[in-house]
């Protein structure tokens, strides 16, 4: 008789608890996966704009289209403004961060069904992005850019690039 004894009310609590704290932690994880996805956008993103502003910088270098002296903040006597700056198109000189940018840059997102053709253009509002320039010595200078965004989730999230260059091309 012993051996067809079932279980009892402790036993069937305890597994409960393990359940339950089981699938408490599914739940929890399944939020925070939620969470980076719905990030990896703006990361992109980040990422892709800081990309674009060390190419312009690079380019502007190896054209000859500024000095090397140019190639600083205002504060130092160059032409890239000073502290973070909206997420603006290139002014006339075809550089971002500088006196002559145009307005905040757009960026077309899929429409209803999925599709570019009938896209929508979001203003990308919420992004800033400062351009900092420190000379190290007479022919290296350091450039960071940092890209700040506001993530779905009210969290502020940044991107920084690193680059030494040179006057040399």
């Amino acid at each position: 008789m012993n051996s067809e004894r079932g279980f009892g009310l402790i036993e069937v609590m305890i597994s409960g608890v393990i359940l339950t704290v089981g699938l408490l932690s599914l739940a929890y994880m399944y939020g925070q996966g939620m969470t980076v996805v719905m990030s990896c956008q703006q990361e992109a993103l980040a990422r892709q704009k800081a990309r674009e502003a060390m190419e312009d910088v690079l380019t502007a270098r190896n054209n000859e289209t500024l000095t090397w002296n140019q190639i600083n903040n205002i504060s130092n006597g160059g032409i890239f403004l000073d502290g973070p700056q909206p997420l603006t198109s290139p002014g006339s000189d075809g550089m971002v961060n500088t006196a002559d940018d145009g307005p905040v840059e757009t960026i077309i997102m899929p429409g209803p069904d999925g599709m570019l053709s009938d896209g929508v253009a979001v203003p990308l509002n919420g992004y800033k992005r400062e351009i900092k320039i420190t000379t190290i010595s007479n022919v290296l200078k350091q450039i960071t850019i940092t890209i700040t965004y506001l993530t779905p989730t009210n969290v502020t999230g940044s991107y920084q690039l690193n680059c030494y260059i040179s006057p040399y091309v």
